[in-house]
């Protein structure tokens, strides 16, 4: 009512914001280093990778452990992954790896939910393309269920999203001490009460922060 009298326009709440880290922020860009690039990429699955890359969406999630996992999708059709342990600053980074989408497959029934939560995330091996990668998160005992997340995903729209995953990490060695990763997700979305799932497979490699220019 006093707003209304005295003129004062209601207060709208402000658009939740993205998190940013090293330079990156949605809608920048960044740059790889092309050399690097271009003597890493003849040993991976992927079969190119673009130097010059636009951050068009910003997920983040919450780790069990306390840390934070934050991934800048760019218009190169993967993400930068950056991993943090205890903030969200350059000092606490401990990961910083560039992945790209090799296969989506949707998931249409409960069974096939359940198959992919059992059995098919989470394997002590998973082959690709004649390679094989071993799984990196090994549970203590018999079972290494996939590790759960909840990614909260920023779009220059405006629009948020929220996306449970549930996830496993893969590596096979490459020559130099250097590895190729690889990362089985089951993803679950709820649109319009109903469950969009389906399993994304990525590959991607380390990166290190001086390999990255950020533009602007």
């Amino acid at each position: 009512m006093f707003s209304k009298l005295f003129g004062r326009k209601p207060t709208t709440p402000a658009a939740p914001k993205p998190p940013e880290i090293m330079g990156l922020y949605l809608g920048g860009s960044f740059e790889l280093d092309a050399l690097k690039l271009k003597v890493l990429t003849p040993d991976l699955i992927i079969e190119s990778c673009a130097a010059s890359q636009l951050i068009q969406a910003v997920g983040h999630a919450q780790l069990d452990s306390g840390g934070d996992l934050l991934r800048f999708y760019t218009d190169d059709d993967g993400f930068l992954q950056v991993v943090t342990d205890g903030g969200l600053t350059e000092n606490h980074i401990t990961d910083v790896k560039l992945w790209h989408f090799y296969d989506t497959k949707t998931i249409g029934s409960d069974a096939q939910w359940n198959e992919c939560l059992t059995s098919l995330i989470s394997q002590p091996t998973y082959e690709l393309e004649g390679k094989t990668f071993t799984r990196v998160w090994d549970a203590v005992g018999e079972s290494s269920p996939p590790v759960a997340v909840t990614e909260k995903t920023y779009e220059e729209d405006g629009d948020v999203s929220t996306t449970d995953q549930f996830m496993m990490l893969y590596e096979r060695p490459l020559d130099d001490e250097r590895f190729e990763s690889l990362l089985v997700v089951g993803e679950e979305k709820i649109i319009n009460n109903n469950k969009d799932r389906c399993l994304v497979i990525s590959t991607g490699f380390d990166v290190l922060p001086t390999d990255i220019q950020i533009n602007g």
